[in-house]
């Protein structure tokens, strides 16, 4: 068993985890060997298809807005990717106002990468993600941004004593976090796609934030993979398989604080299986997509040509762009030079205008690159 729900002083259950990892948490039946293998052959090809995309940096960072999106909509946010987007580009046509939590996610997310190369995936990191992650963000109540929390929380219910689950109260949980670390840092034969399973359920069940914690925890998934180096670069993010399945999710992650291991690590597994098959077909396609772009870019004039190969690859981090988007990115000293090239690319087929009806203030999309990762 993970733990068991302890009644505590103030007459509710919390839940209260075993010392981490129990007994046979470890001992893996043949279905997850199997699964973990598949897996890690995937994410072997994932890997190495990556590699060959010329713009694989612009590639990871529309897989880290990707990643934001689900992550939050798990939580109930409802803006979208191309709100997203264009709050990046400061396109303001009354975008939702929980964009914000998009926004300060991938900021997280960005953040953790680059400090993951000075700190490793510890407690403290965990903490700092959490800060950038919540500080000035939207919540419902306080967060206490960058620290674990020192009060009881609960989730789906009035108060702890009619929740649907009590994660542990603060001294269990300081000691199952030590536990956790711990885990993170052993040495053993554990696979660490099943370690990376094991760290996020466990992370989930002692909820040791006020606020934050699914999507902190879904992000630790990213930044363990990356750190055992089972990817060279950052590309496997598992928040739209979440997301897809959100429901089965939720459950499955109940069923681990019930002890069954077995169907959240077939999940997990499957999870990763399904994503690594859909970002090697989106890399596939986008290699082919700027195969074309680059043909149609081919047929304008030497100027224009020198201009649109520069900016064709900004255009796979930031497929929505204004007039002044454009003139920042080529170094342009009027608007019209900036829009000239827009006009060129609309024409090439690559670029197109998002709101017809808007005379003024328009924005380009290249709809094309975009809806590929509207199908995965």
């Amino acid at each position: 068993m993970i733990g068991k729900n302890i009644k505590q002083p103030q007459g509710y259950k919390a839940f209260v985890p075993e010392p981490f990892p129990p007994p046979g948490l470890l001992d893996l039946s043949s279905q997850i060997i199997l699964k973990t293998a598949q897996a890690s052959r995937l994410l072997g090809k994932l890997d190495g298809i990556t590699q060959l995309l010329p713009d694989v940096d612009f590639f990871i960072l529309m897989y880290v807005r990707k990643e934001a999106v689900a992550s939050s909509q798990i939580e109930g946010t409802k803006a979208t990717l191309i709100d997203a987007l264009e709050a990046e580009v400061k396109i303001d046509r009354g975008r939702p106002t929980d964009v914000d939590d998009i926004l300060h996610y991938i900021h997280a997310l960005n953040f953790g990468m680059k400090r993951l190369r000075e700190l490793p995936l510890s407690l403290r990191f965990m903490r700092e993600i959490h800060r950038e992650l919540m500080e000035t963000g939207r919540t419902s109540h306080f967060s206490d941004p960058g620290n674990f929390r020192k009060s009881q929380n609960w989730f789906n219910g009035k108060g702890p004593a009619d929740a649907e689950f009590v994660p542990p109260p603060e001294a269990e949980m300081k000691r199952a976090l030590g536990d956790l670390e711990k885990f993170i840092h052993s040495r053993d034969d554990t696979p660490p796609l099943v370690k990376a399973a094991l760290m996020h359920a466990q992370f989930e069940t002692i909820h040791p934030f006020l606020d934050g914690n699914g999507r902190t925890g879904r992000m630790l998934i990213t930044f363990y993979l990356w750190q055992e180096m089972l990817l060279e670069r950052p590309v496997l993010y598992l928040s739209s398989y979440f997301k897809k399945y959100q429901k089965l999710y939720y459950q499955r992650l109940a069923g681990y604080h019930q002890g069954n291991s077995e169907k959240w690590l077939v999940f997990f597994l499957d999870g990763v299986i399904e994503t690594a098959e859909a970002a090697i077909e989106t890399a596939r396609q986008i290699t082919l997509l700027r195969e074309h772009a680059m043909i149609r870019i081919g047929k304008m004039n030497r100027t224009s040509y020198e201009s649109a190969s520069k900016i064709l690859p900004r255009l796979f981090a930031q497929p929505i762009v204004t007039v002044s988007t454009m003139q920042a990115w080529v170094g342009f000293n009027t608007r019209s030079g900036a829009q000239k090239l827009i006009d060129r690319l609309v024409e090439a087929g690559i670029l197109e205008i998002k709101d017809e009806s808007k005379k003024y203030g328009r924005s380009y999309i290249y709809k094309e690159y975009l809806e590929i990762f509207d199908k995965e």
